[in-house]
């Protein structure tokens, strides 16, 4: 089953029809229903999208036990032992949130012999989170996010790290460790793909992803090929990457969701090295190899890629020649919808908020693409009554997660993004900073996260 191209005619919110979709993502039986409660359409498959080869059964795969090492598949965990569909983590600034909860102890379990970056002047590694089983915010307890077994981003990364998985790491600021191939081994411009992230999975396929705001981590995969200059824990590496907010979402895959997370991968030109042991450990289905190894390259295509994952979450993939402002894009492939977006929204080239008056005067646009509504900034946030800043910049009460809410329209939309609103609306070179960039967005409709999270970041609720 192939993703499908999206209905327009409905009266509800729905996902506008592009040109290019994603591989197999659900079963026929499943996206029948899923069009059913949401009005979205079910097309035949794109004879143009790569399927799978051949079935690649467990018992092929990894030895004809689920049990077998290879059949084991790496999940999104709340905390060691507990896996969830899907997590969101949300780490406070270092200004209204400064250090750890509780005052807990930094520590870098990932760096055998590190200690935490004392350099740091300041840093915040509290945060709130929301999962499938708890789609609501809540404190994330005393844990320094991202060292301990009992977070969600610890215990991820430790199940990744630790485990004998396939993997691969992609991040357009690697901080030359690995020296990466993309014209500055530092931090890598465009057209590279804007976008960070970890994916893992077993020999049939089975897996997860998470998507990161982090620039310098993760740059590993594997404790068998940690970095050689810099940290492999967060907080414990040279950029100061915990200073202020940044975002982390991990989402379950099945064989079928890997394969479209790597197509829009390659769509939007991500940062990696399949060559690099570091960054990637390629195997698994033969179909999977193909993609993987095709990875690292500029892609050359102007169309964006949309499909539902069998999670029912959207996954949008823009690329690099797609030169519109890049949470403009989103609202029109999201029906118009009206969003509200915290980002890294900082000089020389934010975007100014747009109104229902001025949201469709925008001539850095495609003509592939329908009207967007209006897309308006957060500049404040509040967590328990506490403010935090939401504009970017290299200070203790900037952001750099990249998290939307819609607040118009019949679903409740919740958006994960790599990218920044930061480009141009009318050029005259449309292609400046992330117009020209690549990067990917994970949309869910759920209303209790999409209340939560909007209370987070400041929006208002869609009127009724």
């Amino acid at each position: 089953m192939t993703m499908q191209k999206k209905d327009t005619a409905s009266t509800k919110v729905t996902i506008h029809p592009i040109t290019r979709t994603l591989a197999p993502i659900v079963p026929l039986a499943i996206a029948l229903l899923h069009g059913a409660v949401t009005n979205h359409s079910v097309s035949t498959p794109n004879p143009s999208v790569t399927s799978p080869t051949a079935v690649e059964s467990g018992a092929m795969v990894c030895g004809g036990s689920q049990n077998s090492a290879g059949c084991i598949a790496p999940s999104p965990l709340i905390a060691a032992g507990h896996p969830v569909d899907w997590w969101f983590v949300f780490k406070l600034n270092s200004q209204s949130f400064p250090q750890c909860g509780n005052g807990d102890t930094r520590t870098c379990p990932f760096d055998a012999g590190r200690s935490p970056t004392s350099t740091f002047s300041h840093f915040g590694q509290q945060y709130v989170f929301a999962s499938s089983e708890h789609p609501s915010l809540q404190d994330g307890g005393q844990q320094c996010l991202g060292t301990t077994t009992e977070d969600p981003l610890g215990s991820t990364f430790d199940e990744i790290y630790k485990g004998k998985f396939h993997y691969v790491v992609w991040n357009d600021q690697p901080y030359e460790d690995p020296a990466l191939k993309c014209g500055n081994s530092i931090s890598c411009s465009g057209p590279w793909g804007h976008s960070k992230g970890i994916l893992a999975w077993n020999d049939v396929g089975n897996g997860m992803v998470m998507q990161v705001s982090t620039p310098d981590w993760p740059l590993s995969g594997s404790v068998a090929h940690p970095r050689k200059s810099d940290g492999n824990t967060l907080g414990c590496t040279k950029d100061n990457n915990v200073k202020v907010s940044q975002h982390f979402f991990a989402l379950r895959l099945t064989k079928s969701d890997l394969i479209a997370v790597l197509q829009g991968m390659s769509n939007a030109s991500v940062v990696t090295d399949p060559n690099d042991l570091q960054v990637v450990s390629n195997g698994g289905p033969s179909d999977v190899q193909r993609l993987v190894s095709s990875l690292g390259v500029q892609s050359k295509a102007a169309e964006p890629l949309t499909g539902t994952l069998s999670t029912g979450i959207e996954l949008i993939s823009k690329p690099s020649r797609l030169t519109v402002p890049p949470w403009q894009m989103v609202s029109s492939l999201l029906g118009g919808a009206s969003l509200h977006v915290a980002n890294w929204w900082t000089n020389p080239d934010k975007l100014a908020s747009t109104t229902a008056a001025n949201s469709t005067a925008i001539t850095c646009w495609d003509k592939s693409l329908s009207a967007p509504g209006p897309v308006e900034n957060a500049t404040t946030g509040t967590w328990k009554g506490v403010a935090f800043g939401l504009l970017g910049g290299d200070n203790p009460n900037g952001n750099h997660a990249k998290v939307g809410v819609s607040t118009s329209g019949h679903e409740r939309y919740t958006i994960f993004g790599d990218m920044n609103q930061e480009g141009s609306y009318d050029g005259p070179d449309c292609s400046v900073s992330q117009n020209g960039r690549g990067g990917m967005f994970y949309v869910l409709s759920n209303a209790q996260l999409s209340a939560s999270v909007s209370d987070l970041i400041g929006a208002s609720s869609p009127a009724q």
